[in-house]
Parts: structure tokens; sequence; C-alpha cells
């Protein structure tokens, strides 16, 4: 009590107890884009089914809309979302939010700027910031941040216009600025993969690509062991002819007098299993990437129930992508409407995520409604008084909606 009578009579706690001390005006830089983010863009590139997965989250976030309560601000808010220009080739706000939320899953930061026109009374457009021109500098407290720009390649400058920036951070740790790449941990994994098949690629270049051994074997005659290289000569040669004829599709036949043997070089080898190494890599990915192996084209054994909560997973996880964007769109909103002189606030609606999940809520709605009407058998007679038909509301119906 003691305590608390201090801080009401110091004006309340004015640092965090537990944070670091602010370093210099130009020390304590934290890079957006870390010698980590230039792997994980070689990551994409590499891994065809790492770059298909975050191309596949950014597809199934989905849609949002605005919401407000004033009628003639929620016309221009759907206007906004719809037309507002994004960088110099993309329009609307979907352009918008797969650009950033793909900047955030693949470097674990993502930062936005709205754009004023020449006037700064109206939105002119939304860009998209490369993390690789910003920097952060810790601010004087632990719950300030200062976003700075590096045009020169010297020295940082901090952005004019903070409150025109949007920032988010994927998972950042406990005391840090920066979030962490949804990539972290897979560079070891991807490069005994790649390696894997490195290896595959070599051995069907030594067993796939036909090569042959043609051998001869002179007898003990006086003119095999004056003339043995040259019948070995003229056997090259012919061999050579009858190799270079099939692949103009001719057939040639060839011919030889003698001791000759021809073997195919590697025939006797087999190509190594890889599969069980290819997949017990995959699935590592798989595990960190959230993604159902279905969705990225990997017909793994699965019952129908395992795919059924598969896809539960999938919906959490999109659901807190959602939560990181949310307060970003609701940033935009809010500049916009102050700038349309309104004074209202914005809500973001999303779309959901599939028919499935409209299904699951319509079938538990109607599940709550017959548990009610059994609870309160008085709810029941006055539905049958107002020419209601309580029969059709039996678990076999709810049974047959779920089957349809």
């Amino acid at each position: 009590m003691q305590l608390l009578k201090r801080l009401r009579r110091s004006g309340g706690a004015v640092s965090v107890q537990t944070a670091r001390e602010p370093i210099g005006r130009w020390e304590g830089i934290s890079p957006l884009y870390t010698r980590e983010c230039m792997v994980y863009d070689g990551l994409r590139r590499n891994i065809p089914v790492i770059d298909a997965a975050l191309d596949k989250i950014g597809r199934l976030v989905g849609g949002c809309a605005p919401r407000c309560s004033n009628p003639a601000a929620q016309k221009e808010l759907e206007r906004f979302f719809a037309q507002v220009k994004v960088g110099a080739m993309s329009q609307g706000m979907d352009s918008f939010l797969r650009c950033y939320l793909d900047s955030l899953l693949t470097y674990g930061n993502a930062v936005g700027e709205i754009v004023l026109t020449s006037e700064g009374d109206e939105i002119a457009g939304l860009y998209n910031a490369d993390v690789r021109q910003l920097v952060f500098r810790e601010g004087d407290s632990p719950f300030e941040t200062v976003l700075c720009t590096v045009k020169n390649g010297i020295e940082p400058q901090p952005a004019p216009y903070p409150q025109l920036l949007v920032f988010s951070a994927l998972n950042p740790h406990a005391g840090e600025i920066c979030g962490e790449s949804l990539l972290a941990g897979l560079p070891f994994v991807c490069d005994v993969l790649r390696k894997i098949y490195a290896s595959i690629g070599q051995n069907f270049e030594r067993i796939a690509n036909l090569r042959y051994a043609v051998t001869y074997k002179p007898n003990g005659s006086a003119l095999d062991r004056a003339y043995a290289k040259e019948i070995a000569g003229t056997i090259a040669k012919e061999w050579a002819d009858a190799m270079e004829a099939a692949k103009s599709g001719q057939i040639k036949d060839f011919v030889a007098v003698g001791d000759v043997d021809i073997k195919v070089i590697g025939a006797d080898n087999q190509l190594i299993d890889s599969q069980v190494p290819v997949r017990q890599m995959l699935e590592q990915i798989v595990a960190k990437l959230g993604i159902p192996p279905f969705l990225l084209g990997l017909s793994w054994s699965t019952t129908e129930r395992m795919s059924s909560q598969q896809a539960d997973i999938l919906t959490s996880e999109l659901e807190c992508y959602r939560r990181i964007l949310t307060p970003v769109l609701l940033r935009i909103c809010t500049v916009f409407l102050r700038l349309r002189g309104y004074s209202c606030e914005a809500q973001i609606v999303w779309e959901n995520i599939n028919l499935q999940d409209e299904l699951e809520l319509a079938n538990a709605r109607l599940i709550n409604l017959q548990a009610d009407l059994l609870e309160h058998p008085e709810k029941r007679r006055e539905q049958n008084e107002t020419g209601g038909n309580s029969e059709n509301s039996g678990f076999g119906d709810a049974g047959t909606a779920g089957a349809d």
C-alpha cells in the first residue's frame, strides 16, 4: 500500500524496472534485414515446398472488410479498401496485406507506409517498405522505438513522419524489438535435404545416363599382336559412329571381328532409396510451417478424421496471423477516417476461412437451439402455440445437416 501511495504522489511508474538502459544516440541499432534473412531468401528460391507454403498461407488468410457505425464513412471505407493504390502496380487492400504478410513470414518483420497527397488531406496510397533499407533504434523507454532509413548507406536517419508508418513483428523474443522469421530453424534441415537431392542427381548422371565399355581382347596370333592398336582404333571409330547415328534416330549396327566385349558401366549398381530420409526432412519443414501436407501436394497416408484435425489446426494458425494484421488495418482506417473528418471508429471483419467453417457454425447454432428447447420446456410450448413446428428441430436434422 505504501508503494502505491508513493507511485500516486510521483505520478505513476516512469520506467520499466527490468528493461535495459537506453543506449547512445546511434548505438543499439537493430537491422530488420540480417544475414539470416539472406539465408531465408535462398531457402525460398531453392526449396519449392517452402515457397509454396508461404504463398498458400497468404491466400488462406483471406480478405477482410471494414465496418463503421456511420453509413457515410462505411461507404468511403469500402471504396478505399477496394481502390486504394498499392505501390506502382497494385490496387486494393488485399494486395497490400499479401505483400505485408509475405515480408512478415519470411523476415519476421514487415513495415508499411501511409502515403499522403501533396496537400496532406487524403491518402494517396499504401507502400510496402523494403526491410533491407530500414533499421530500428531504441527509444528513450522500452515502449518507444525509432524507425530509421539508411538511404545514404552511412548513417541511419529517423523517419520524419513516424505516425504514418505501420510495423509488425512476428513472435519477438522478450525484450526485443524485431521479430523472428517463420523459417527460423529450417536452414540445417534444408541443407540436408539439398544434399540428398544433389546426390540423387549425381547418381542419375552415373547410372541412368548409360555409358559403355568396349573391350577388345587380341588373340595370340602375330597379326593381332602387330596391329592391336590399329584394330582397337577402328573398333572405337565404328562404335562412335553407331552411337552418333542413334542420336539422330538412325539404327546402325556395330560389327566387329575378334573377341570384343561390350558392357554398360554402372548397370550392376542400384540407386539408394531416398524416400525415407526425404520424408523425414519434409516432415520437419511441414511441422515448422504449420501447413497440412495435402495442401503442399504431399500424398502421405492419412485418414479423414486426421485431415479434419489438420484443417482445424491450420484455421487456428491463420487466426493468429489475422490477429497480427488487424491492428495494422485499424491504424490505416483511423488515419483515413480522421483525414476525411470522421470521428467514429472502425472495425475489421474477416471472411470465414472456408465453407466448412460455415457448416460447422450452422450446426453449432442448431444444436444449441435444440438443447435450449429441451432444457426449457416452456419455450417449446410457446413455439408450438405460435405455430412453430418443434418436431422438425430434432437431433436427426442436425445429423442430416452435418452429413450434407
